[in-house]
């Protein structure tokens, strides 16, 4: 069956590659994709059971990359009975703007899954490539739950890989029937589910139950586990807590991907490990680390084991260093992170315990303390922020930025200008602050994009610089905030 449906998705994208050649021939170019914005936005939604909007900002790289995907899975969707609309929205205009704030865009790209003519609004989680698109869309615009009629069925839908929940009952309706439906309704973007009327065509545990009861089938751990209580709080709860292995893993098998998503995105207190995974002397670490892990399940805590390979892209937002494998941190829900490096089995049930009862001091990345620093904009790390921004007694102008960003590359000539004119005014600071290498302790600066500025007054008020990016307009915003009681101060001595 599986092969069936490969073959025939095959044959409608070359079908369709070979409709937009024919279309191109033609001089012809027809989008899929449909184009919404403000003005057309509401109106298009209240004419669909089910739509997919995709908020994008024409700059942004991922957008970029997700666009001719998107676009292939629309051509292929448009085909399906009944047919699946994709449509997107520039979140980056200005007249969309309030759009893109009712939908709670926080980031690009952001996808949403429209159902009931807008009433119902969920995260699209599914793949960004378009194959993956199309499978994950064809089941969320089904029922959100499969009837399991066959061993055949459950064998096909449950396989080894991935977390399905399936209901057993005796009847289909009910008021257990109906808070597992309405549970499933509302979980269908995170989870698949199933229901069925007999536990024997199932896979794995007890084949005699007639319900009602709810099995959660994972491939990690015990592999299932077993619930009767079908008040929908509660029921939502077993499957968030059972869907966490005890130690997620964190390697190249993409099957593991979204628990590891997962696993970043729950509200515990978060304990990774990175070690080399295929070193022989690895053993004695793992296990003593999934006995920690069983030591504080039910805590609020959450365990993820990353093999070193896998994980340099978590090296480098965390600032270390693969010499410090095996290494140890801890994110907490306030963003502080505890670092322990080099760490042996027997290390970790200790260090833990002293992170439990505060012992623990935080770790702060923060590039080295330059040795020289006497360009006209000056360099403030995370370890000078303290003294350079807060203590200098100074008016502040503070950059942060990333240095791949195209914005940021282009205001760093205007900031130069800025601090070249303040050169010869000891109470005015222009800086600037890597903030991917840095990190940012203070909750007064909120860095949600690059750049960032932040002026900070030799009297302590702290305000985000919003206006144009000019030499002119940051001058007199500086000179209009600045702590009017130093300047005049200045002006006095100067006349003197």
């Amino acid at each position: 069956m599986a092969k069936t449906v490969s073959v025939w998705v095959a044959l409608v994208v070359l079908a369709c590659s070979l409709t937009a050649i024919s279309a191109e021939e033609n001089g012809e170019s027809k989008e899929f994709v449909l184009t919404l914005d403000h003005s057309n936005f509401s109106d298009t939604v209240s004419n669909h059971d089910f739509i997919v909007v995709e908020f994008y900002a024409p700059w942004c790289g991922h957008c970029q990359s997700l666009a001719p995907e998107y676009e292939k899975a629309a051509s292929i969707l448009s085909k399906h009975d009944p047919p699946i609309t994709l449509a997107k929205v520039d979140a980056n205009e200005e007249a969309n703007r309030d759009l893109a704030s009712q939908y709670e865009v926080s980031g690009f790209p952001t996808l949403k899954i429209l159902r009931n003519g807008g009433k119902n609004v969920q995260e699209y989680k599914g793949p960004r490539e378009a194959d993956g698109i199309v499978e994950f869309l064809k089941k969320q615009s089904g029922p959100a739950s499969i009837e399991i009629k066959s061993a055949e069925d459950a064998s096909n839908f449950i396989g080894d890989k991935k977390i399905v929940i399936i209901g057993v009952f005796s009847k289909f309706s009910g008021e257990e029937f109906e808070n597992y439906t309405a549970l499933a309704e509302k979980l269908r973007s995170d989870y698949e589910f199933g229901h069925t009327l007999d536990a024997k065509y199932l896979p794995r545990g007890e084949s005699s139950v007639t319900g009602p009861v709810v099995r959660l089938f994972k491939p990690f751990d015990e592999l299932f586990v077993d619930f009767k209580d079908f008040n929908g709080e509660a029921l939502e709860k077993f499957i968030e807590a059972s869907s966490i292995p005890l130690v997620t893993l964190f390697n190249s098998d993409p099957s593991n991907h979204p628990f590891v998503i997962k696993f970043y995105n729950n509200p515990h207190d978060k304990v990774m490990l990175f070690a080399n995974l295929s070193s022989e002397v690895v053993d004695s670490l793992q296990s003593k680390y999934r006995e920690v892990a069983e030591h504080y399940k039910g805590q609020g805590i959450s365990f993820l084991l990353g093999d070193l390979e896998a994980s340099q892209a978590a090296f480098q937002y965390f600032g270390v260093k693969e010499s410090q494998v095996p290494l140890i941190i801890i994110l907490n829900n306030d963003g502080k992170k505890y670092l322990k490096a080099n760490v042996e089995a027997d290390h970790l049930a200790p260090w833990l315990k002293d992170y439990k009862e505060g012992k623990v001091p935080p770790y702060v990345k923060s590039e080295p303390i330059p040795v020289e620093n006497n360009e006209p904009v000056k360099v403030v790390v995370a370890d000078t922020l303290e003294d350079m921004v807060f203590k200098s007694g100074k008016n502040v102008l503070l950059k942060f930025y990333a240095p791949w960003c195209g914005h940021c590359q282009k205001l760093a000539p205007i900031l130069d200008e800025v601090a070249v004119h303040y050169e010869k005014d000891a109470n005015v600071l222009i800086a600037k602050l890597d903030a991917t290498a840095n990190d940012i302790e203070d909750p007064n600066f909120e860095v949600r994009g690059y750049p960032a500025v932040y002026f900070r007054s030799a009297d302590g008020n702290i305000t985000s610089y919003e206006g144009d990016r000019t030499k002119e307009d940051i001058i007199d915003f500086i000179e209009k905030n600045r702590d009017k009681t130093v300047h005049h101060q200045e002006s006095v001595k100067d006349e003197l």
